[in-house]
């Protein structure tokens, strides 16, 4: 069973970058597709991005394409989301979110994902 635990939010200022970091405990991590989510304060949670177990395809939702990106590292058993010249309406709590698969694709619904994170908080001031 997989554990997930987000680092790098944290309190920036528009314009700025933030790079966060999923860490899966699983030593399998790379069986593993994962996802991006965020929510902001009274709203649904919403997709950001994805990337499937081996790293070679990727999927930004295509409101942050362009300022977001996101990449993994299987030897660090670790999923990062570049986020550059962040917005106010970029704050949420950002979670990511894990499923062992057998196929190469990635997964955008979050129904789909057996394990989530906690969360970290991002917060964009102007």
């Amino acid at each position: 069973q997989a554990q997930l635990v987000e680092s790098g939010g944290g309190l920036v200022q528009a314009g700025n970058s933030l790079r966060l970091a999923c860490a899966g405990s699983e030593h399998i991590f790379s069986t593993y597709a994962v996802g991006w989510f965020r929510q902001a304060p009274g709203k649904e949670r919403l997709f950001v991005a994805a990337v499937n177990k081996f790293g070679t395809e990727t999927y930004v939702t295509d409101s942050l394409k362009g300022r977001f990106t996101i990449s993994r590292d299987n030897a660090k058993n670790t999923v990062f989301l570049q986020m550059n010249n962040l917005k106010p309406e970029d704050t949420a709590v950002y979670y990511c979110a894990a499923k062992q698969v057998n196929s190469r694709g990635i997964i955008e619904s979050a129904r789909q994902y057996d394990y989530w994170g906690q969360g970290t908080q991002v917060t964009v001031s102007s």
